[in-house]
């Protein structure tokens, strides 16, 4: 025997709670649009923030979109929510909302969140978040660059929120390119490299040629790639010093920004430090940053 369809739908209880659901949304989003909405409702903000967990993804976008509008006095829900909320859908969703809504209260939630989720998507969505609020999270994310005890995934996540931050950051990141941590100076060699992207000043490509001589061989290949992802012809003499520097990934990188660089005036030197060259691998990109010039 055959069931009606609509019965069935009827008594099937996702739809009914998914029916529920979007007549939730519709009211709220009327309240929003006749600008009858209260927003210290917190009953209702709990019900949306918990709403981000349904199993449609445009649903959960919507009422992303809809905790966004109401701004920051969604604000303390969506904390509770990704520090508290058993769903790791909720939570995710949470942080992505906080990016949206870009409050800088959420700063050492989002710290903490990125360091102690167990959830590698709530950790990016978290530095997603904090990248967005700009300026209010640098000196977070300088902390973190610089403790010992965070994995190198942080570590990456850190660093590129510094430098998607850039320009708002600039302050610290002139205080900061004299960090003990190499760790640090790296992160911060990689967000002026971004920040002179935007603003090509004299300083900034200052900052960059002294990194070339750093202790560290990681933040002198940092600089070497920015240098030449950037162009900057007035660093050729100082790259080609470093050709025959002691390190092997140092003359590596410093082969590969003259390359990218792109000036005649490197062959010379580039053909000296290929014939003097040791290690096979060095010696191939020699060969191909000359190859790549001519």
């Amino acid at each position: 025997m055959m069931v009606n369809a609509g019965v069935q739908s009827q008594d099937d209880p996702i739809l009914l709670a998914h029916a529920e659901t979007d007549a939730f949304l519709r009211e709220v989003t009327e309240q929003i649009d006749l600008d009858t909405f209260d927003p210290d409702d917190g009953e209702i903000l709990q019900r949306l923030v918990e709403c981000l967990g349904d199993t449609r993804g445009m649903t959960r976008l919507r009422f992303a979109e809809t905790l966004a509008e109401i701004g920051e006095a969604s604000t303390p829900f969506l904390l509770d929510g990704l520090a508290n909320h058993a769903n790791p859908v909720v939570r995710r969703a949470a942080a992505k909302t906080l990016t949206l809504i870009a409050d800088p209260t959420a700063v050492p939630h989002l710290i903490h969140a990125l360091l102690n989720d167990e959830d590698t998507v709530v950790k990016g969505s978290s530095i997603g978040a904090l990248a967005r609020i700009g300026e209010p999270s640098v000196q977070a994310l300088l902390d973190i660059l610089a403790s010992k005890d965070v994995p190198e995934s942080t570590i990456g996540h850190a660093a590129w929120a510094l430098a998607f931050i850039g320009a708002e950051a600039k302050e610290y990141l002139y205080q900061a390119i004299a960090s003990d941590s190499p760790v640090v100076r790296s992160a911060v060699v990689g967000a002026i490299a971004k920040v002179a992207q935007e603003e090509p000043k004299a300083e900034l490509f200052e900052i960059l040629v002294k990194s070339l001589t750093d202790v560290d061989v990681d933040v002198r290949c940092e600089a070497a790639a920015a240098l030449g992802n950037l162009a900057y012809k007035p660093a050729i003499p100082n790259l080609i010093e470093l050709l025959d520097t002691g390190d092997g990934e140092t003359r590596r990188a410093a082969a590969l920004s003259l390359m990218k660089v792109g000036d005649r005036s490197a062959i010379e030197p580039l053909q000296t430090a290929l014939a003097k060259e040791s290690e096979v691998a060095i010696q191939g990109v020699i060969k191909l940053a000359i190859s790549q010039i001519k």
